[in-house]
């Protein structure tokens, strides 16, 4: 017989209060702690439940915490600090999870963390209305979170598809957005059928495709994708740059993104070797339209969700030129690996297609494989991440609150052969600059995740680094 159990938000509504209070009695030990799902979801029994109704309207009294005598000072003067004991006993590993519902499953973005792991640190370590910053954002997974749990998101990032991917996944759309895009979606499914049936003899009379009035180029462009995918590619992009409504626009050009390497000669998002895929006419633009209606639906789903007041911005900038963009409560983020990944190689001809500036990208990116790679007198060293890291810290500690907290997630790389077990060069990088190190907890990964550079090694686990901005405020309190 299944067990009944109930999340927070059903608790919180059969209590008459907003989440947010619920989750605040939790962390202050006025009522204690349900279990959690694999998910990492707080799940309430129906007894559970009960009880936070009765407290709610003041009909049960729940007998003080006893206070851990280790965590007294942090229990007295620190924000949060009961939270990083709850952290550390989390099940993280996240085994068999749903990790693509909502708009987390937009876009392709090799290598990315599970949305369960910063929905666990916002729950445990900001509150509602708070600002969450990710300044790493990547396909803006953290900032998907943040938005789900009542946050601001702020995401920063030196990669502009990663800047338009976050905007569209995070942003939300309304029903005039999705209308504009329905259309499109039927316009080009239709264009689609009549490319795919008029290339045969019976239907020799049909109307030909009509084209774009550009036919997009750059150089080799030939060499990854056919002659008639260049032509309805140019016509898709076309028509998602005619669209007036800036947020529909940006879907529909997440869209196009998402079926560039699939039409392509590319072999995969993680493989930029070419093969021959037997691309057909028609079969762009009717992908594109399949994949524009499926992402019209996660795109609702998402905005339903969310509450309109708050807000999702996203910076396109290099982190290290230490851009102003604070004050945030809480940082989450997987910053590059060293050695492991090259965005700019990979999304390549995406960014082409874009006209983003991939050179300028390129010579940006932090931890690239090109950039740690090379065998010449400018190859990047443990040194070279170990002084990126100095700059970042040094960053963040501008934009973060005082004794509010920064998480990474973060794994080992190799260099030149030697492991470099970068949690642990982060730890003594933010001491340096004044952090304090909370907890560094291990994950171990699931087998057939972030195997993406076998020729340098297998990340079989990644560490969560969270740490504590130890500045004291203007006013000489902690």
């Amino acid at each position: 017989m299944r067990c009944v159990v109930y999340n927070t938000h059903q608790v919180a509504e059969m209590a008459g209060i907003h989440k947010d209070t619920l989750l605040r009695w939790l962390r202050e030990g006025r009522l204690p702690e349900p279990h959690r799902d694999r998910n990492g979801w707080r799940v309430f029994t129906p007894e559970e439940a009960e009880q936070v109704v009765q407290y709610a309207n003041g009909s049960l009294m729940v007998p003080p915490k006893k206070i851990n005598e280790s965590l007294i000072f942090y229990d007295l003067r620190l924000p949060y600090a009961d939270s990083i004991p709850r952290l550390e006993r989390l099940e993280w590993d996240f085994v068999n999870t749903n990790t693509g519902y909502l708009t987390h499953s937009l876009h392709p973005y090799p290598a990315k963390f599970i949305p369960q792991i910063p929905n666990a640190l916002i729950q445990e370590l900001s509150s509602f209305e708070e600002t969450v910053l990710d300044p790493f954002c990547g396909s803006g997974t953290t900032l998907v979170e943040a938005r789900r749990l009542g946050r601001n998101a702020i995401g920063l990032d030196a990669n502009p598809l990663a800047c338009l991917i976050s905007r569209a996944k995070a942003g939300g759309i309304g029903e005039l957005d999705a209308e504009i895009l329905r259309e499109l979606a039927v316009e080009v499914e239709r264009i689609a059928q009549a490319t795919s049936i008029g290339r045969l003899p019976l239907f020799p009379d049909l109307p030909a495709f009509p084209g774009a009035s550009h036919r997009h180029t750059f150089e080799g462009i030939e060499e990854w994708f056919d002659e008639h995918v260049i032509d309805e590619l140019s016509f898709i992009k076309e028509k998602c740059l005619a669209l007036t409504e800036s947020k529909a626009r940006q879907l529909a050009l997440v869209a196009f993104s998402a079926i560039i390497v699939t039409v392509s000669r590319q072999d995969s998002d993680t493989r930029y070797v070419r093969r021959e895929k037997n691309i057909k006419p028609g079969d762009t633009l009717q992908l594109f339209s399949r994949t524009l209606a499926q992402a019209i639906q996660y795109a609702l789903e998402f905005s339903r969700e969310i509450d309109s007041k708050l807000t999702t911005q996203v910076y396109e900038a290099n982190i290290l030129d230490g851009p102003e963009i604070g004050p945030v409560d809480l940082v989450i983020c997987s910053p590059p690996y060293p050695n492991a990944y090259s965005y700019h190689l990979y999304h390549r001809t995406r960014m082409l297609w874009l006209e983003m500036d991939q050179p300028k990208f390129k010579r940006q990116e932090i931890g690239s494989h090109r950039k740690y790679s090379s065998k010449g007198v400018n190859a990047a060293t443990v040194e070279t991440f170990q002084a990126e890291l100095h700059t970042i810290l040094t960053w963040l500690k501008r934009q973060l609150r005082p004794n509010r907290h920064a998480c990474f997630v973060i794994g080992d790389s190799i260099i030149k052969g030697e492991t470099i077990k970068n949690d642990e060069l982060l730890s003594e990088v933010a001491v340096e600059v004044g952090f304090q190190v909370e907890a560094n907890i291990n994950r171990q990964l699931q087998a057939t995740k972030k195997y993406f550079n076998p020729k340098i090694g297998k990340i079989r686990d990644e560490h969560i680094v969270i740490l504590r901005n130890s500045e004291v405020g203007d006013d000489g309190r902690l």
